[in-house]
């Protein structure tokens, strides 16, 4: 693609990442590991096979994190560059923030949480096709309703943006993945916090700029909550979200270096077990994210759930839906559902917590 046209990538990820804590308490969001990798190592994947080469990450919250680990970038065959905001500002904000390191005539701006398989070369292609000032990538959704959607004529030119409503006219709504010409990203005002949804698109339809819809119907999850976190890691696994930058092969479990899976224990559903990590004897693991470290007992059933670095299950406890932040322990015989969240380092004794009356 980029061989005819050069195009940078920024790659917004200043968020804290408030939905995901505790998580979210001990690295950024785009950092958390998913399916073995920082999720980020998976957006790099894309955008390298895209042929873009040059990378601008806008951060904010934990700036640090990511040039510690990343570097410069050429481990992952990029050219990384980090701006950080002194204080946050909104997405179209932290987009103008960028725009001194900026080289190439267009770039490709993506959210830092979206997990997708659209095609890049694709929405680069109608980007330049159709002459626009901005391309959006439009996923269509069973359910719009939970999101603004955003109309398009029949020759893909946006007419409006629309926000939240019960019934709304198309089932396209903003994917979160942007590219503009250079100079539209100039006249975004500087140094305030700016909303592109709300501000800058309807502001450029207003002034006649042309807007274009990339419509695609692929792979794509906004992995800001545990669930979808979770569900987006175990689709990663099991190779139904697109990547190059997995631990190993797809299946329906992936296991890193070093970690220990006792006799009889199940790992199903796409879930990861970290480096170092212990499961024990008849255990069994379905869809979830068990991090570095982490323990889980003998004939422990753990389904759905994250369970932070160094987090302790207790033999034959049960967690469906639960999230553990690192070092926090659950007790043998406790039971826990849907929608927990134990906090860093919390210990739960042995039957200290259940859902059932049967204990």
């Amino acid at each position: 693609m980029t061989s005819e046209v050069e195009v940078d990538a920024v790659v917004l990820v200043g968020g804290q990442g408030t939905r995901l804590r505790p998580l979210t308490l001990s690295a950024p969001k785009p950092m958390l590991p998913t399916a073995g990798t920082p999720y980020l190592s998976h957006l790099f994947s894309r955008i390298r096979a895209a042929g873009i080469r040059h990378v601008v990450l806008g951060t904010s919250y934990r700036a640090e994190v990511f040039e510690e680990y990343f570097g410069d970038g050429s481990a992952h065959g990029l050219e990384l560059e980090y701006v950080v905001e002194d204080e946050p500002l909104d997405t179209g904000g932290a987009i103008r923030n960028v725009y001194d390191r900026l080289r190439a005539d267009h770039a490709i701006v993506f959210n830092g949480d979206i997990l997708s398989g659209a095609d890049l070369h694709a929405q680069l292609r109608t980007h330049l096709d159709s002459g626009a000032d901005v391309t959006l990538h439009l996923q269509r959704v069973p359910d719009p309703s939970r999101f603004g959607s955003v109309p398009t004529d029949s020759g893909g030119r946006v007419t409006a943006f629309l926000e939240k409503t019960p019934n709304p006219p198309t089932d396209q709504i903003n994917a979160g993945c942007y590219v503009f010409r250079r100079p539209v990203i100039e006249t975004i005002p500087a140094g305030r916090r700016v909303s592109v949804e709300r501000e800058t698109f309807p502001g450029l339809l207003e002034n006649g700029a042309h807007l274009h819809g990339f419509v695609d119907s692929s792979y794509w999850l906004d992995v800001g909550t545990p669930e979808a976190f979770v569900r987006g890691s175990a689709d990663l696994v099991r190779g139904v979200a697109p990547t190059s930058a997995l631990a190993g092969p797809t299946g329906d479990s992936l296991v890193l270096d070093a970690a220990s899976i006792g006799a009889g224990a199940k790992l199903t559903g796409g879930t990861t077990i970290g480096e170092r990590a212990v499961v024990g004897q008849g255990a069994t693991v379905s869809g979830s994210v068990v991090f570095d470290d982490a323990v889980i007992g003998p004939d422990a059933v753990v389904e759905n759930s994250v369970l932070g670095r160094g987090a302790q299950v207790g033999a034959g406890a049960v967690l469906r839906g639960v999230v553990l932040g690192d070092g926090a322990s659950v007790g043998a015989g406790c039971e826990l559902l849907d929608g927990v969240r134990i906090w860093p380092g919390v210990a739960v004794p042995d039957g200290g917590i259940r859902f059932s009356s049967d204990a």
